[in-house]
Parts: C-alpha cells; sequence; structure tokens
C-alpha cells in the first residue's frame, strides 16, 4: 500500500498542529505572513487553481520574484497534486516560453515587472491555459473562490516538484522530485547539518528557483516554525546589508562570488551580529575567502556541494568542524562513491568522478530518457564532478569532468556562447572557457579569432551577448587571439586555451 504524503501539509499544517499559527513564517519587502496568514492564502490559491482548472500533476509555472505570494503558490500547487515549477527569473522572453512547452503547462503565475516582456513570447504555447499576473484583477479573482483545505492523497512517491536545470548539456531539463524528497532535505541537511530551530531567521542571496535558495529559504524554515526573511531584488552587498540589519536574521546563506563581493564593498562586520552561521554552495569556496570572512565578521561560513537533480547540498562541512578549501564530508544519509572511467572505485588520495545516492535524488529528467539513464544510474547520481577524498573522509573539489563552467553559482554552457559569439559578423572563431579570478572564483572568458579586417571590440561583443543570452551566461572578459589551438580532428584544446588565456590576464592585471 501506497503511504499517503503531501509535502504541503508537512510544511505547513504540522506547524498550525504544533501551536506556530502566530509565529512569522515569511518576512520582507513584499509583505509578512504568519504560518496561519500563510496557511489561509496558500489554501485561498489552491482553490484558485483548481477552480481556474488545473488538476492534480499538472504543471504551474512560477515567474516570479521571491514573495510570500511564490512561496503560498508552490504549498497550494502540492496541495491539490499539482507540480509546481519555479523557473529562473534570468530566463529570456523565449527561453520560458521553450520551458512552458517542454513542461507543457498548464497554468503561469507572473510578476507584474515580468508581465509586459513575457506575455507576447508565451500568447502562442500550446496547452498552456491560464497566465496570471500577481496584483491584477485575475489574482484577485484567483484568490476569491473559496479555501481549499483538504489535501490532495499524494503519496512519498509522488511528483510533487520539478526544478529546471542546464545541468550537463547547457539544455534546460526538468529534475523531478518526490514528495517525500521535501522531508529528506529538511531532516537531513536541515535539521543534522544546519541545527535549524524554531528560532532561526533565514535570508538567503540565491532566490527560490534554485534548489539551494528553495531549501535555505522555504523548506528548512517551514520545517521547524522558523522566519524566512525574503529579498525579492537581486541581491548586492549593500541591499543585503540593509536586510541584515532590519530583520536581523540568524543564518544567513549565500554563494563564494557573493562572499567575495562582500569582502570588497566592504559590508560593515556590525551587521552580521546577528547570525550564528552562514552557508555557501553553488561552486567551491576558496579558503582564503573563507579565512577572511571569519576574520572580518566572526562567523563561519560551512560550504557544501549540493545539486538540483539532488535536491539539496549532500556533502558538507559542519559547524565548528570546517576544512577550508574542502566540501566537507557526507551530510547523513547519503553515501558517495569516487569511481575512475570504468567505474571502479578508486582509493583515498586518487581523483575519480563523484556519484552520490540518497533519498532525496530525483525520479530522473522529464522526457529525456538517454539523459536519464546517463545520470541516474540505479541508485547512483553521476555528479559530473571530479573530486578526491582525503584519509579525514573530506572530500575536496577538482574540477568538472565536462566542458560545463559553473560561475556564480550557475551554468554556463560554452556552446551556447560560442554559438552567440560566432552570430557577430566581426567573429571567426570563438572559445569560452572558465579562468579563476584574483579571489580564485571561475569567471567566463571568452577567446575570440576576428575576422580579416574586423575592427570589433570587446565592450562590443559583450553587449552583442547581452542582448542574445541570458546576462550571466555573457563573457565576463574578451581576448582576442590571432588563433585557437585545435586537436587533430578540429575540436578546441580547451585545456591549453584556458592556460593562455590565465597568462594573458595575468599579463594584463
Amino acid at each position: 500500500m501506497h503511504e499517503v504524503f503531501n509535502a504541503a501539509t508537512y510544511l505547513l499544517d504540522r506547524r498550525l498542529e504544533a501551536g506556530d499559527g502566530e509565529r512569522i513564517a515569511v518576512t520582507g519587502p513584499r509583505g509578512s505572513l504568519t504560518y496561519e496568514g500563510l496557511y489561509e492564502l496558500s489554501c485561498r490559491i489552491a482553490a484558485g487553481l483548481k477552480e481556474s482548472g488545473v488538476r492534480p500533476e499538472e504543471r504551474v509555472v512560477l515567474f516570479t520574484v521571491d514573495s510570500p505570494n511564490m512561496m503560498a503558490t508552490m504549498l497550494a500547487a502540492m496541495r491539490i497534486g499539482a507540480v509546481p515549477v519555479p523557473v529562473s527569473t534570468m530566463m529570456t522572453p523565449s527561453d520560458l516560453a521553450g520551458v512552458l512547452r517542454d513542461s507543457r503547462a498548464a497554468f503561469l503565475l507572473l510578476s507584474p515587472e515580468f508581465s509586459d516582456a513575457v506575455r507576447p513570447a508565451v500568447a502562442g504555447v500550446t496547452g498552456l491555459r491560464q497566465v496570471v499576473v500577481e496584483g491584477t484583477d485575475d489574482w484577485g479573482r484567483l484568490l476569491s473562490a473559496g479555501e481549499a483545505t483538504e489535501p490532495y492523497d499524494t503519496w512519498e512517491d509522488t511528483v510533487g516538484l520539478w526544478l529546471y536545470t542546464s545541468g550537463t548539456t547547457g539544455v534546460p531539463k526538468a529534475a523531478m522530485h518526490r514528495h517525500a524528497a521535501i522531508r529528506v532535505v529538511c531532516e537531513t541537511y536541515g535539521r543534522q547539518v544546519l541545527g535549524i530551530g524554531v528560532d532561526d531567521r533565514v535570508l538567503s542571496v540565491p532566490k527560490m528557483f534554485f534548489a539551494y535558495g528553495l531549501g535555505t529559504t522555504m523548506f528548512f524554515p517551514l520545517s521547524v516554525g522558523a522566519s524566512a526573511v525574503l529579498e525579492s531584488a537581486r541581491c548586492t552587498p549593500d541591499i543585503v546589508t540593509a536586510r541584515l540589519k532590519e530583520e536581523r536574521p540568524t543564518i544567513f546563506v549565500a554563494g563564494p562570488t557573493f562572499f567575495a563581493a562582500m569582502l570588497n564593498a566592504p559590508v560593515p562586520p556590525e551587521a552580521l551580529t546577528s547570525v550564528r552561521l552562514a552557508t555557501s554552495a553553488g561552486e567551491p569556496l576558496p579558503a582564503p575567502i573563507f579565512e577572511r570572512f571569519k576574520d572580518r565578521y566572526g562567523v563561519e561560513i560551512i560550504d557544501g556541494l549540493g545539486s538540483t537533480e539532488a535536491l539539496h547540498i549532500f556533502i558538507s562541512n559542519r559547524p565548528g568542524a570546517v576544512t577550508p578549501g574542502s566540501s566537507g564530508t557526507p551530510v547523513p544519509g547519503y553515501r558517495v562513491r569516487l569511481v575512475d572511467d570504468l567505474g571502479t572505485e578508486v582509493p583515498v588520495g586518487v581523483e575519480g568522478h563523484l556519484l552520490v545516492s540518497g533519498e532525496s535524488v530525483a525520479l530522473g529528467y522529464w522526457s529525456r530518457y538517454q539523459t536519464t539513464r546517463k545520470i541516474f544510474q540505479g541508485e547512483w547520481l553521476r555528479t559530473g564532478d571530479f573530486y578526491v577524498a582525503a584519509a579525514d573522509g573530506t572530500y575536496t573539489y577538482l574540477g568538472r569532468s565536462d566542458d560545463m563552467i559553473k560561475s556564480s553559482g550557475m551554468w554556463v554552457s560554452p556552446a551556447e556562447v560560442e554559438a552567440c559569439l560566432l552570430q557577430h559578423p566581426g567573429v571567426a572563431l570563438a572559445a569560452v572557457v572558465a579562468v579563476p579570478d584574483e579571489a580564485g572564483l571561475d569567471k567566463t572568458v571568452a577567446c575570440v579569432v576576428r575576422q580579416v579586417e574586423a575592427t570589433v571590440t570587446d565592450d562590443e561583443l559583450i553587449e552583442f551577448c547581452r542582448d542574445s543570452i541570458a546576462h550571466f551566461k555573457c563573457p565576463k572578459r574578451i581576448l582576442f587571439v590571432d588563433e585557437l589551438p585545435l586537436t587533430a580532428t578540429g575540436k578546441l584544446r580547451r585545456n591549453v586555451i584556458r592556460g593562455q588565456a590565465t597568462e594573458m590576464l595575468e599579463a594584463h592585471a
């Protein structure tokens, strides 16, 4: 027999049963809600979704800023057995239209700031029955349908959430997560690593469309009756400083690039006096950033490794037991292996491909049979990372086992950026690689061979890219070269190009 389990009741209804109804569940520039208020709003949205014809297992896409409405809509969709799909607001309208087609979404929720740009692009998407913009008459009608308080009888293994990732191919694909996986990450990383409790207040720089931000902002606080502090705007050191001072969070969540920006701003030490713990993920945290941050603010950063496919972090340092420069040790409930190219486990001190096993690992990718077979291997998830294990049980990142670049915590496909550059009439050849900056963080650099007699500049090419692809994918630097090294079969020798780019940047530093 299947066990009935709905993640919305796990995250929200349990809090009311525990007497937390008057506690603040979520706060920030877009408003505050108690647990009782969040419950009532989510039940009203759930009724509106049902009245709009959204059925169990249909997809509800959210192209929204972080807000109480976004959180309540995700809970509402899960409550009625539908599948919330929060997507990156950094997508272009055409990218979003592609995701809507791929997901066969029935319903799209938009924040008002995106409406004018998005509506024309999604108007012709087949199967999309309703587009609702927060704050409009349509939103008001959605909320006027009453309350759907009874949850749909989903099971532990029912799909409860999709998260899109570029992962190892550069093509957006949806990792399908079970309702029970949300409980798993709360009771492994949330409880046993963060030690999150009812008195914690969590502020996250990563947004809720990231698995990392979704867990720390929504899943972990709600699972214990803590409070989430939402920032709807794109975070900058100044914005975060204001939020830290106003909201006094106890847990601060960011990535290495943002921690480096805070140190360079600099954010004053008194802004973090309420913070007991900081977490980092998305890309490896260089040891110097850890040391500088701890020296200035007196706060430890626990770095960890997670993935969209695993829903959250599965290797992590621990409070009071950090090994700077490493990702730490496996989170309770997860097993990891390092294997060679033939799949044979490698000994301590030898690099290998990292595989992870745990109950939060996704069921697979939506409509991606071949990729699913490649990445999800029995109980093991192939992460695409090279790691090495030390005798003390810690794991240290060595690089990707493919050509994907992780810059500022987000995947960038070199092929996509190269294809964009090659559309410019002044570009003959292009190669995109990751080069570490002065803080040791990977940044996207494009090495470009100009067309004969072309005079295109680096600023022109960067602006050209910004007009065609998401800004975070655009190269941070353009380096002009006379030729690009190729293999005998005509493929780019990326390791050589990466070395040349590093030398050129160091020479002009």
